[in-house]
């Protein structure tokens, strides 16, 4: 058993508390709402927010910064279309149609590197809509 001001803890206890301290905040919140729909406890709002606080704050200090710069990387290409690739691989790179043939068949490469995710987004759309596969990394 552990002991905190001198109370003994069964290893039991210790081991939930220290899982609650560690939820996050959303996690808490599913929590809260769990045992009051499943077994009708109702959690006091400080005690919910006393115990996510210290769970958001290491979140927050572990979790990276959101990414903001993707790569568009052409992964491969229907046969069958791949001249309407080459067209739009060409366009969007600005490339002589000898480039944008080798550039296409030497795939995987990428198209465009640090752009915003809108951006991949729409050259993912346009290229798949052509044939290709693309990938957002």
């Amino acid at each position: 058993m552990a002991e905190s001001n001198g109370r003994a803890f069964s290893a039991e206890v210790k081991d939930l508390g220290d899982k609650i301290v560690a939820l996050t905040v959303a996690k808490a919140v599913e929590l809260g709402d769990y045992l009051e729909q499943v077994h009708g406890i109702k959690a006091a709002a400080g005690v919910a927010v006393a115990a996510a606080a210290p769970a958001q704050a290491q979140a927050a200090a572990e979790a990276p910064a959101p990414k903001t710069e993707f790569t568009g990387s052409l992964d491969g290409f229907d046969q069958a279309k791949k001249i309407g690739v080459i067209k739009v691989v060409r366009e969007i790179m600005s490339l002589g149609l000898a480039e944008a043939k080798a550039f296409v068949e030497g795939s995987p490469k990428p198209v465009k590197e640090n752009i915003g995710k809108d951006e991949a987004e729409a050259l993912k759309k346009k290229i798949e809509e052509a044939g290709g596969k693309v990938s957002i990394k």
